[in-house]
């Protein structure tokens, strides 16, 4: 009963994650294609207002695919915004919850968009402002960034088996 509480938990938090982009994309005026529950092959999908849902097989994870595009073309803090109500709505939903294992979930979540690996929310943020600092995309400074945040993620992880293993 834990797991299956645990797993509707985890599903909850993923869809009120992306609601959270969803919402602060509408607010930006950028149109959003798709929003999508799981990973791997479509288990159902509908249309509604314009946009595709869909239901994917393994419930992994969770996306909200807009007209990206359009998010370049504003400002830089309206990109950034888009890109960080994710986190800022897992953030307060693990405040509102402390204690429980959805508040747990939501603060996993955020803090994981937050860390800089490929295609998470702070990744994508940082890809953005180095776009705005260079004036353009810069292949070198792209992929170092990435490439860090690999490493920074994979040091998190090792240090975390290291503390639970001693």
């Amino acid at each position: 009963m834990i797991v299956l509480s645990a797993l509707i938990s985890f599903v909850v938090a993923l869809v009120l994650h992306e609601l959270g982009h969803w919402v602060a994309a509408r607010l930006c005026s950028v149109p959003v294609n798709e929003i999508g529950l799981g990973w791997g092959p479509k288990v159902y999908t509908f249309q509604a207002q314009g946009v595709d849902y869909t239901i994917r097989l393994l419930p992994l994870g969770a996306y909200v695919r807009m007209d990206m595009q359009v998010l370049q073309e504003r400002h830089l803090l309206k990109q950034l915004f888009v890109l960080g109500a994710g986190i800022a709505v897992n953030l307060i939903l693990s405040l509102v919850f402390a204690g429980s294992i959805f508040g747990a979930l939501n603060l996993g979540l955020a803090i994981g968009n937050i860390l800089p690996f490929y295609q998470h929310d702070g990744w994508k943020s940082g890809i953005v402002v180095f776009r705005k600092l260079f004036g353009r995309p810069s292949p070198v400074v792209e992929w170092s960034f990435t490439i860090f945040g690999v490493l920074i993620c994979a040091a998190l992880v090792a240090g975390a088996f290291l503390k639970f293993w001693s």
